[in-house]
């Protein structure tokens, strides 16, 4: 006589839901805390979810989301650009000036995006070819653009930009312009990573170079293709935060590249390569952005903003190593 016990069988349903909150975790997280702020701080004060602050928050920081998405590529790959604050400077600069000068506006829209790709791709090259640490030459890059913008401009204004040239400032059934180029371009390198060998082998680089190299993936070559990608989102980054005002400060957004990292760090994206998604890094950088407008409508000095940025990271990448040494 046997005995045939069935286990538990899960329905399809149930493995397909537990497999989505074990890839996007963290994103589940990050949604769940904007939706409990703007619930708590709208309870305190309504004005918090007004139109008017609700556009500022989303438009007004879509071009940090649109960094971030190059950015984490970038972080899942392995490497890290602290560049990129001075390097969205440098492109809105020349996207404003072009505009100025009577250029015609495709070339001015244009031109950030092509220049942040050679730069980027340069500092690619160093670190994939030279062998030279990523945050070594993002250093140095940084230097190099801030005190460059600097001295060719003395942090001038740029004043009288032609209103054609103001994309930020379109809408688009009623929704800025800034909010669609952050959801479109979210979810096309999304389905850019998670379907397409390259977005793939760049997990595979970020998580085990050597391996990636043995499986057959040019490991340098692609280095550099992920640093020009990361280029053209930041020349995209710099064109909706030059556009969105009227007028253009020649100077690098104080503290930007931190924002572009932590939102990328605390969306998910392993310090240590390997594992994350834009997913996250987007609605890392919505969250910053309302964190940011609570405290002003709550009464908290802006400057709590870093400290909530740095305990998010630290506590992010505490967890991140915690879940290596389990997996291990």
């Amino acid at each position: 006589m046997s005995l045939d016990i069935a286990a538990p069988r899960r329905s399809a349903s149930t493995g397909v839901f537990a497999r989505t909150i074990g890839t996007y975790g963290q994103e589940f997280i990050i949604l769940a805390a904007i939706v409990a702020l703007f619930i708590v701080v709208g309870f305190i004060a309504p004005r918090f979810v007004s139109q008017t602050n609700l556009t500022s928050i989303f438009s007004g920081n879509a071009y940090i989301a649109v960094a971030a998405i190059g950015m984490s590529m970038v972080i899942i790959s392995g490497h890290i650009d602290v560049s990129v604050g001075s390097l969205i400077g440098v492109l809105a600069t020349i996207a404003g000036t072009l505009a100025v000068n009577g250029y015609p506006i495709w070339i001015a829209w244009c031109a950030p995006i092509v220049v942040g790709m050679v730069i980027t791709s340069l500092i690619g090259a160093l670190v994939a070819y030279v062998r030279i640490p990523s945050i070594v030459v993002t250093l140095g890059m940084l230097s190099i653009l801030k005190g460059g913008l600097i001295s060719l401009t003395g942090g001038a204004w740029i004043t009288n930009l032609p209103p054609d040239f103001l994309i930020a400032q379109f809408r688009l059934f009623g929704v800025p312009s800034p909010v669609w180029f952050m959801l479109g371009l979210t979810i096309v390198a999304a389905m850019f990573m998670r379907y397409t060998a390259f977005g793939r082998s760049i997990y595979a680089i970020g998580g085990n170079p050597e391996a990636a190299r043995v499986a057959g993936i040019r490991v340098e070559r692609s280095t550099v293709a992920i640093f020009a990608i990361h280029g053209f989102f930041a020349g995209i980054a710099a064109i909706l935060f030059a556009t969105q005002l009227q007028v253009i400060q020649s100077t690098v957004p104080a503290g930007l590249e931190l924002t572009v990292i932590t939102a990328s760090v605390v969306g998910g994206v392993s310090i240590l390569g390997g594992t994350g998604t834009v997913v996250g890094s987007t609605l890392a950088a919505i969250l910053f952005a309302a964190i940011g407008s609570s405290l002003i409508f709550l009464n908290v000095s802006a400057y709590w903003l870093r400290s909530v940025q740095g305990l998010l990271i630290l506590a992010t990448v505490l967890a991140d190593m915690a879940r290596r040494r389990g997996v291990k």
